[in-house]
């Protein structure tokens, strides 16, 4: 197979203390010398679970998915704190801690519900002065990050047995759950940090149809999803072969009326009659014109 002919989609299922580059980089052996693969969105080493990988052409997809929903199974450890808010770093026990009520706990996780400013943890991937704030933490720098706007839809509570609270969370794009541990810690006046994670869901990719790691390259190959999965968030728009090749040229392309369901100005996806991929384009209402954002090899 040739590395210039792979496009798609493959999920995999990352082990507990893998990097995502590491799993990026053992994929690779299914697939030929030059292939062009990256990942959706960084996993920390403790955590496991769902990660989607991008192939050839979809690699220029990887925002989309990026911004799309996600599912984590949490479980939190209650009464002790930690230098990177997980088991990872370094454990150490609150003095006094107290067991709070499974009712405390219920109404302390709902005051994350909705759109939030959370601090990203010090040992993070988040940027300070152009660094990496990992880089920063541990070469013993102080780290200061600034709050930023995250979305959790649902903090669901699957068992609670102080020390131990096992959790299903929702949310957007940036949750950092190390931070809601953290931050809930702090609520509860007990400390808290994540003992294990795994994201479950990514928008519409399920952590059930992951590739096994032990799978062979024919296998791998075989489950790749198609390129249209990664923009299943966007509306669709199928264009004429007259059309699609001004828009492959860069060129605008007129609409007779903007449909409605671009009242409002944004991205869109472009298909050929065959509901192929082509394109991703940006509607002008106001001019009634489709503009090229990017255009897909054919």
């Amino acid at each position: 197979m040739n590395a210039a002919a792979i496009d798609g989609l493959l999920v995999v299922d990352k082990p507990s203390g893998m990097t995502s580059r590491t799993a990026v980089d053992t994929a690779l052996r299914w697939f030929p010398r030059g292939t062009r693969l990256g990942h959706t969105g960084t996993l920390d080493p403790l955590a496991t679970g769902l990660l989607v990988l991008c192939l050839g052409n979809a690699t220029r997809l990887v925002e989309y998915v990026q911004k799309m929903g996600k599912t984590y199974r949490a479980s939190f450890l209650l009464g002790a704190r930690s230098d990177t808010d997980d088991a990872d770093g370094n454990v150490v026990p609150v003095p006094g801690a107290a067991a709070p009520e499974a009712a405390e706990v219920l109404a302390c996780l709902a005051a994350f519900l909705g759109t939030i400013e959370q601090v990203p943890p010090a040992y993070s991937a988040a940027k300070v002065g152009g660094k990496r704030a990992y880089d920063l933490a541990r070469r013993g720098d102080e780290v200061s990050l600034r709050p930023r706007a995250v979305t959790i839809s649902s903090i669901e509570i699957l068992d609670y047995h102080y020390p131990h609270l096992d959790l299903q969370v929702r949310c957007g794009k940036g949750t950092y759950i190390r931070s809601l541990a953290r931050d809930t810690g702090k609520r509860l006046g007990c400390g808290a940090l994540v003992e294990t994670l795994q994201r479950t869901r990514l928008g519409p990719f399920m952590v059930e149809e992951a590739v096994p790691w032990d799978a062979d390259a024919e296998s791998a190959r075989a489950r790749l999803l198609p390129m249209e999965r990664a923009v299943v968030e966007l509306p669709r728009l199928f264009l004429s072969e007259a059309d699609l090749w001004r828009l492959r040229r860069g060129q605008s392309v007129p609409l007779a009326e903007a449909p409605s369901r671009f009242e409002r100005e944004g991205e869109t996806a472009i298909f050929d009659a065959d509901g192929r991929l082509v394109a991703i384009g940006r509607i002008d209402s106001s001019c009634k014109l489709l503009l090229p954002s990017k255009v897909l090899r054919s």
